[in-house]
């Protein structure tokens, strides 16, 4: 017998209803999903979008980014079909470092019905209700029970470089569906929604950190790029200048010499006598541009050699004065000097401060026409105050600010034309700095202009030396009573002169053969032992750079020989930058004299160890 089933036969297709429906709202929620967080990433994509034009400043802060964000996130929430929200308040609370609450920075835009809702700006926490308004603060505790909460109404921002943490905090209140499944989704989707809004707000605030620091480096760049094409604009003036100011005693130096080649010398000709004046005073003026320019390059290098010593004040400024009173003389100018009693003596470099003197005191020559020139020296408290004064035609106010920089020069009426380097009072500033003091400029035009050097008493620089300038001192004493027995060799006007360069041989031989000395003249170090078989001289005038070896290694050399360690040793080099001093005098030599050489120096030098024939 056949049975029949009461139950109603299963329509597949029936069936498969629900399923499609439930695929399709799975779909549109994760349409909805990709969109927002596209929507959101194309809005703060839009705000750099100028920022990565060339030559443009960053217009996107990270508030800007923050009230995007939120806003966008807001109209997500608002879009979404799977819920609608009955409130909702979104917030930004910022958390400084070290700090346990934070403060709430930034809201999203709400509507005119949210604003009438007392329930929009509060959130609970723990059965506490905390406002969520602008400059409320929130505590950090209560950010972690947020975070904590199901739902989750807390996240935080990942670290970024920014000097402060940030926390997006969403406070909504949803009008469910009574399909489960969608439910389902919202209580999915959503949180997925805030999770990745915030990864991409952080990611956002990277990188307009990176913007920022490149934009900044750019700008450093640019800035860098100006003040360097302004400085080569600069040395390029500077250049120039200098080559005139070189050329202009150079042609002197050549063009008289000529003449007394072509005429020929007669030292009792007055006219070459006059020729000799001015090539030496050309040579001075180039030795003087050569100095100007190493001394700035050593000071920027740091490399300038200073000698602390006690000055004695008086005496300083009188050899001072005494070197331009010939030139004050020439140009009509009367040279006055006023010190006070109570200025007796500091602690300084003489040849830096006597070389910081010499530079004011010809720049006051060079740009006064008539009247006067002087120094006045007084006591400031622990400083002593050095002024130098003119009665030129002065300084313009606005020019005073451009005499101290490097390779700038002012024109004068006086002058006729940018004498010199522009590096004269540059040196003279360093040098006072590297002295612990300063300089100041007074001038008003046509009524003449006065500089100051404040120097401390004693600088701090030269506080720890003092000990050993003292013991130096007597060092110095007690080697001087040991040299007569130690190195000096028997008085005699024999002198061993070591150069290579022929022109500057001839013209100490000839220098110190007018004075009474037998001068040996050799070209290298295999010369000199082989003189040295011959004659005993009184002192070897050597120079370092040899073309057959090395100067110091022949010093050592003789030092190691018990017949001519007693020699004494004088230096007379072209090595003039800091230290090279120091290394001849430990390799053994008894005295040192760069080049150009000063032949009266030279000759004070050689007569302490030996005594020229009479003639």
């Amino acid at each position: 017998m056949q049975q029949y089933s009461s139950l109603p036969e299963r329509n597949p297709q029936v069936d498969e209803v629900p399923n499609l429906l439930a695929t399709i709202q799975q779909l549109r929620a994760e349409l909805w999903l990709e969109r927002s967080l596209k929507q959101l990433q194309n809005c703060l994509s839009d705000r750099f979008a100028s920022t990565l034009l060339p030559q443009k400043e960053v217009i996107i802060s990270e508030a800007e980014i923050f009230q995007t964000f939120l806003d966008e996130l807001q109209v997500a929430l608002s879009a979404s079909e799977l819920v609608t929200f009955t409130r909702s308040c979104l917030a930004i609370a910022l958390l400084q470092p070290k700090t346990a609450v934070a403060t709430i920075a930034y809201l999203s835009n709400s509507s005119e019905e949210d604003l009438q809702d007392p329930w929009v700006g509060q959130i609970i926490v723990e059965q506490r209700k905390l406002s969520l308004k602008l400059s409320a603060e929130i505590k950090l505790q209560d950010l972690e029970n947020l975070e904590q909460q199901v739902p989750q109404k807390a996240w935080r921002l990942p670290d970024s470089s920014f000097p402060f943490t940030a926390w997006l905090i969403v406070d909504t209140e949803m009008l469910l569906p009574g399909e489960e499944a969608q439910v389902d989704l919202a209580t999915q989707l959503i949180p997925r929604l805030i999770k990745d809004a915030v990864q991409q707000c952080a990611q956002a605030l990277e990188q307009l950190t990176q913007i920022q620091s490149l934009q900044q480096s750019c700008q450093h760049l640019e800035k860098f790029n100006q003040e360097l094409e302004r400085t080569n604009q600069l040395k390029n003036q500077f250049l120039a200048n200098t080559s005139h100011e070189i050329r202009t005693p150079l042609s002197s130096i050549l063009g008289f010499t000529q003449l007394l080649l072509a005429k020929g010398y007669d030292p009792t000709q007055e006219r070459h006598q006059e020729y000799l004046n001015i090539i030496l005073s050309s040579g001075k003026h180039l030795l003087a541009l050569i100095n100007d320019i190493l001394d700035l390059s050593k000071i920027e290098a740091d490399q300038l050699e200073v000698q602390w010593e006690k000055v004695n004040v008086p005496e300083l400024c009188g050899n001072v004065l005494a070197l331009v009173k010939e030139k004050a003389s020439n140009k009509g100018l009367k040279l006055r000097q006023e010190i006070d009693d109570n200025v007796t003596t500091l602690v300084a470099d003489p040849l830096r401060l006597k070389q910081m003197l010499l530079n004011l005191l010809f720049n006051a020559l060079k740009f006064t026409s008539s009247g006067s020139v002087g120094l006045k020296v007084q006591l400031n408290g622990s400083f002593m105050n050095f002024t130098v004064w003119d009665t030129g035609t002065g300084i313009p106010k606005e020019l005073q600010s451009q005499l101290f920089q490097p390779y700038c020069q002012i024109a004068n009426a006086v002058a006729n034309r940018g004498e010199g380097t522009g590096l004269g009072l540059v040196v003279t500033k360093q040098l006072a700095e590297i002295h612990g003091g300063w300089i100041e400029v007074e001038s008003d035009v046509d009524r003449g202009s006065q500089f100051t050097i404040a120097l401390p008493l004693i600088p701090a620089a030269a506080l720890e030396q003092l000990p050993e300038l003292t013991s130096q001192e007597e060092t110095e004493q007690d080697k001087q009573a040991i040299d007569g027995s130690v190195f000096l060799s028997p008085a005699s006007a024999d002198i061993l002169l070591l150069e290579d360069d022929l022109p500057n041989a001839q013209m100490i031989q000839t220098y110190l053969e007018n004075d009474g000395y037998r001068v040996t003249l050799v070209k290298s170090a295999a010369e000199v032992w082989q003189v040295l078989t011959q004659i005993r001289p009184a002192v070897i005038l050597m120079d370092i750079q040899l073309p057959d070896s090395n100067g110091l290694e022949l010093v050592q050399q003789l030092r190691q020989h018990q017949q001519y360690r007693e020699i004494p040793l004088i230096a007379q080099t072209a090595m003039a930058m800091k230290g090279d001093r120091e290394t001849c005098l430990s390799a053994g030599v008894n005295e040192y004299i760069s080049k150009p050489i000063d032949l009266s120096l030279l000759a004070k030098m050689i007569a302490k160890y030996s005594i020229p024939e009479k003639k």
